[in-house]
């Protein structure tokens, strides 16, 4: 993809983050390819509604398929002129013969250009879209294999009532197959280009504008923004950028929430480490840390800045200025690839996940029963006793907890408590086993109901 020498490369996205599928995408290369396309079914559109002559069309689509316009030369004419589009023109000229003198014929630049980044980005929507299938579908095994797994479910850092491991993997799920809802939802909103000349009228196609911008369209499989500028909206890649920073924050929260569980004081889950080479500290030798997922929340948060300048990019002077074109160069392509890089890591993570069945019921055990506080409160509640009452009773019986007898016992022996409810009771009501049920219960439905829509 790039021909440079592997030690002068600049930007980690050409050596160390990104997939190569998605870094394709906006390669010089193909982004060229992307370009003449469109001009060639330009070309091929007039051709049909009999603005230019039909063997000139077929040229200049064939010159745009031949492979004859080069990066090179591409560049080499843009050094000389100092246009980008205009030395694309030119080269598809060169390469079209006489047929060149109809090449761009009517068009503006971004006529080209923001067709070609509706190409780029709907290829590039297709592939988050397979990402995101992808997670869900790693967070549903996870929810299904675990979902009578006990866990402490955990508020402000501090253990509250139980829940179950499958649980927490199924809420994971629906909020990534949310996102990919929103997607579906912003794909036609954003793969959409323009064939419609200087300030987006279409004057200079003459009567015969609405019929070119729609054949253009169909013949690349996109629609036409219906009130373009100069340029296509940028709401609409604003919109996109958006969206990237919603997915990159829930991955940067369930990558928390695995370095948070994989503490050595909590040790529930670890992420996938390959113990026969995989090196953790260069000086710690038994380090076995979270690296991957704290990669993914490095670019999680590299992925939402991005989002701003899209949304800065929406001001324009006017019926167009420059002001978008050269950060959208960076920014499109960085956010794209990073969120791709992002996700794709966090599908492995999910997946090979390491999962502690023990070392979650040793951590319900360890708070002596506080988990099932709230049960007993409800118990007591239902049995007669105000609730305040109730919740005042059990905030003072569970002072201390690390002080002995264990809050279970305290609540067991509790005079008030017993005038209530009776010891066997008690025992019941203390168990997990309810909450843990119920989590169960609710997990079920959560993925049966996606497992109907992600594998069919």
């Amino acid at each position: 993809m790039n021909d440079e020498p592997a030690g002068t490369l600049f930007c980690p996205l050409e050596f160390r983050y990104g997939r190569e599928p998605m870094r394709r995408l906006f390669s010089r290369e193909v982004r060229l390819r992307r370009a003449l396309e469109v001009e060639g079914a330009l070309a091929q559109t007039q051709a049909e509604l009999g603005l230019i002559p039909r063997e000139a069309a077929e040229a200049i689509d064939a010159a745009a398929r031949s492979g004859k316009v080069t990066v090179a030369r591409t560049e080499a004419l843009e050094r000389e002129l100092r246009h980008d589009v205009m030395a694309i023109a030119r080269s598809l000229a060169e390469a079209s013969g006489s047929a060149g003198r109809w090449v761009h014929y009517g068009a503006t630049s971004n006529d080209i250009t923001d067709t070609a980044l509706a190409l780029e980005l709907a290829d590039a929507l297709a592939l988050l879209r397979d990402d995101l299938t992808a997670l869900v579908l790693a967070f549903l095994a996870q929810a299904k294999a675990h979902r009578s797994t006990p866990e402490p479910g955990r508020t402000h850092g501090q253990q509250a009532v139980p829940i179950t491991f499958g649980y927490k993997m199924a809420v994971a799920a629906a909020e990534f197959a949310r996102h990919r809802h929103r997607l579906d939802e912003l794909r036609p909103r954003v793969a959409v280009g323009k064939m419609s000349g200087a300030v987006g009228t279409g004057a200079g196609f003459g009567s015969a504008s609405p019929q070119i911008e729609e054949g253009v369209m169909r013949r690349l499989g996109l629609t036409a923004d219906e009130a373009p500028i100069q340029i296509v909206m940028r709401d609409r890649i604003a919109e996109l950028g958006n969206w990237m920073a919603l997915v990159a924050s829930s991955a940067e929260r369930m990558a928390t929430e695995i370095r948070n569980l994989q503490r050595s004081e909590i040790g529930e889950v670890a992420e996938p480490f390959d113990e026969a080479r995989q090196v953790g500290s260069s000086t710690m030798a038994q380090k076995r840390n979270p690296v991957v997922s704290e990669n993914v929340a490095s670019l999680a948060r590299l992925v939402r800045a991005f989002a701003i300048v899209p949304m800065e990019n929406m001001v324009q002077w006017h019926e167009r200025d420059l002001t978008n074109s050269a950060n959208e160069r960076i920014v499109l392509p960085h956010a794209i690839v990073l969120t791709d890089d992002l996700l794709t890591k966090l599908v492995g993570i999910v997946a090979g996940l390491e999962v502690r069945p023990k070392r979650m019921q040793e951590n319900l055990a360890r708070d002596g029963g506080l988990e099932m506080t709230e049960s007993v409160m409800l118990a007591l509640t239902a049995r007669g006793m105000d609730r305040e009452d109730a919740h005042e009773l059990l905030r003072t019986i569970t002072r201390d907890p690390m002080a002995p007898p264990p809050p279970q016992e305290r609540v067991r022996a509790n005079a008030t408590v017993r005038t209530f409810l009776a010891p066997e009771e008690i025992d019941e009501i203390v168990r997990p086993s309810r909450y843990i049920d119920a989590a169960a219960a609710k997990t079920d439905r959560i993925v049966d109901r996606l497992q109907r829509e992600f594998e069919r």
